[in-house]
């Protein structure tokens, strides 16, 4: 993640803080100070940390429910606005999604029971509505964000857990796919009743409903892309006819190509034909600004390109795009050569095609049954 930095390892899982949270700390300071001195400010930072660790607790609750499923979780960064747990994939099985989504809340419901044991039970909204006031406890505010943390999270709209948790017990009695769009079109609803109620009161509620509106179509979205990719291979939808470079080639020369093609990512391929990187649009800008033309696309280029052989399932190599956030993946013959490239992009394009004419097959091999030679274009 851009703008992160990583403050520890958790058993394999990265632990990670973005800048703009730090930027948030020095907001609470500089808001509590004015409102009661350094003494409060000083608080109002150890309330915001101590919120912010039952945040990353949450998550965690997430990822130990993931690995009992054999889902690992690469990192989780903490935002101004919550915490973020990659994992590689989500659970399959409605039941193991139940699981994983209800891990979360459970864990705040821990920590907000305990607070009140110690607490004596002595805890009302007015807590959460006078948060930002020095004189209310910091246990009795942490108590009452917990419980917020629950409720919050428990609204049955994506990307919060109670999307997750309705998807997958509607999945118990239908498809996936028909689960996700039934939890999605609920969760558009509420944006959009939220995004109402926020022109009349609270304009913060807009923003949370742009926010929730723009997920659920995105986890919609994403779960048509791999409905459409069963039963299919990756020559089914890669990339047959772009442009390569060569290991010899300047920045320079990858941004002429990039002026007479409509390419965004450019291969490096040796004289062999075997896939030794891939330059993006943003690193070459980026190495122009640096470096100049004349640097070479070797330094510019991502070297961990994830690759797979012509005949893959198309799933499987859209995981690997998810899993790996790789611009590309590289389709290799059988004898390491590279003949395609694998993107969102041309994937959503062949969605859009198949639900035009669904009895249609398209694809570069549609008229072949075995692969033929391609010849990506002229490398530089």
């Amino acid at each position: 993640m851009p703008w992160s930095l990583t403050v520890g390892h958790v058993y394999g899982t990265a632990v990670r803080i973005h800048v703009t949270f730090l930027l948030f700390l020095v907001w609470i300071w500089a808001a509590y100070y004015r409102q009661g001195g350094s003494g409060a400010a000083w608080e109002g930072v150890a309330f915001v940390a101590l919120l912010f660790l039952c945040v990353l607790l949450h998550e965690f609750g997430h990822i130990v429910a993931a690995r009992r499923y054999g889902v690992k979780t690469p990192e989780v960064t903490l935002w101004p606005f919550g915490g973020i747990a990659r994992l590689e994939r989500i659970p399959e099985k409605p039941s193991e999604e139940l699981v994983v989504a209800i891990a979360g809340p459970l864990v705040n419901v821990v920590i907000a029971a305990v607070l009140l044991l110690f607490l004596g039970g002595h805890v009302g909204m007015e807590h959460i509505e006078n948060i930002e006031n020095p004189q209310v406890s910091l246990v009795a505010k942490l108590a009452a964000a917990n419980i917020f943390l629950v409720v919050f999270n428990l609204i049955p709209a994506f990307p919060m857990d109670g999307g997750r948790v309705l998807r997958a017990l509607l999945a118990m009695t239908m498809g996936h796919a028909q689960a996700t769009q039934t939890a999605a079109s609920i969760g558009q609803a509420l944006a959009i009743g939220l995004g109402f109620l926020g022109i009349f009161g609270n304009p913060m509620l807009i923003v949370i409903a742009i926010f929730v509106f723009l997920a659920a179509s995105g986890e919609a979205g994403s779960v048509q892309m791999k409905q459409a990719a069963q039963g299919l291979l990756v020559q089914d939808a890669m990339i047959t006819q772009f442009e390569t470079l060569g290991p010899q080639a300047s920045v320079g020369d990858a941004a002429e190509a990039l002026i007479r093609t409509t390419q965004k990512e450019f291969p490096v391929v040796d004289g062999a034909g075997h896939l030794r990187g891939v330059l993006t649009r943003d690193a070459m800008i980026h190495a122009l600004q640096k470096s100049g033309p004349a640097s070479s696309v070797i330094e510019a280029m991502q070297g961990e390109v994830p690759t797979v052989p012509v005949r893959s399932p198309l799933d499987a190599a859209l995981r690997l795009l998810t899993e790996k956030r790789a611009p590309v993946v590289g389709v290799l013959d059988a004898a390491g050569r590279l003949v395609g490239l694998l993107s969102p992009e041309n994937v959503g394009e062949m969605m859009m095609l198949r639900a035009a004419r669904p009895d249609a097959r398209f694809g570069p091999w549609a008229r072949r049954s075995t692969p033929g030679p391609t010849g990506p274009g002229i490398g530089s």
